[in-house]
């Protein structure tokens, strides 16, 4: 019993490594870029390791490496850390749900929960072909934060030891996100979600500050996206009738 249970354990395990490889490729590539930055700003290649194990934010530990060096104190850095990671709450309210058959795991897994992994999880819930649905939901957020580590250290370590033109570098995590975006409309099928939020951000940028924009832009696209929604079901309900 206990060595069927290992083996479908490794399944799991297996099942999730190939299913995040795509944000393996991205985190490494990111990773490797914020570690070179973090050095380029004379901090310790160390740091990087710590961050990314304690603090685990993409976007915030790019964000903060610039608030080091412009000397901003800690309030102030919070309060940037907050407007830039609120929509982390969303991801949480839309997946609260699907957490729940993770157990005691759930908790690691809302640590976790990045937008890379998000994405990954929310095209699962689509789909029922796992076993240990709870299990690979932990395997994918903790193999996702593995590569993070792994690439910022990587770069880190590459930035201490050799010099590195640094040009070009800080768009590695836009070009992460570009990618996943395409992905998500290939398999969603419905990019007219995407074209409103598009929309939307780019009016709340040229109208507000970058943190207040990233909000705004957040849940008024969710409202928008669900309005539509509502108003696409009732109309299937009402075709089917």
């Amino acid at each position: 019993m206990k060595n069927m249970r290992n083996m479908k354990n490794r399944k799991v395990f297996s099942d999730a490594l190939v299913y995040s490889m795509p944000v393996f490729l991205g985190y490494l590539a990111i990773g490797i870029a914020f570690g070179l930055l973090l050095v380029d700003a004379d901090y310790p290649w160390w740091l990087a390791l710590i961050m990314s194990i304690c603090m685990y934010a993409g976007a915030g530990q790019y964000i903060a490496v610039g608030l080091f060096a412009a000397g901003v104190g800690l309030v102030e850095s919070m309060l940037v850390q907050l407007a830039v990671n609120a929509r982390h709450i969303v991801y949480g309210l839309s997946l609260s749900t699907k957490l729940s058959i993770c157990g005691k795991l759930k908790y690691y897994v809302i640590f976790a929960l990045t937008d890379e992994t998000f994405a990954l999880l929310s095209t699962l819930a689509e789909d029922d072909s796992y076993e240990q649905r709870g299990l690979f939901i932990f395997y994918v957020a903790l193999l996702d934060q593995c590569y993070w580590v792994l690439g910022t250290a990587i770069g880190a370590l590459i930035g201490s030891l050799l010099p590195f033109n640094m040009e070009g570098v800080g768009f590695a995590l836009t070009a992460l996100f570009i990618t996943l975006t395409i992905e998500q409309i290939l398999h969603v099928k419905k990019p007219k979600i995407f074209i409103i939020s598009a929309c939307i951000a780019t009016a709340a940028v040229s109208v507000l500050s970058s943190g207040a924009a990233l909000l705004a832009s957040l849940m008024l696209s969710l409202g928008i996206v669900a309005l539509i929604d509502k108003r696409g079901n009732k109309n299937d309900v009402g075709f089917k009738q």
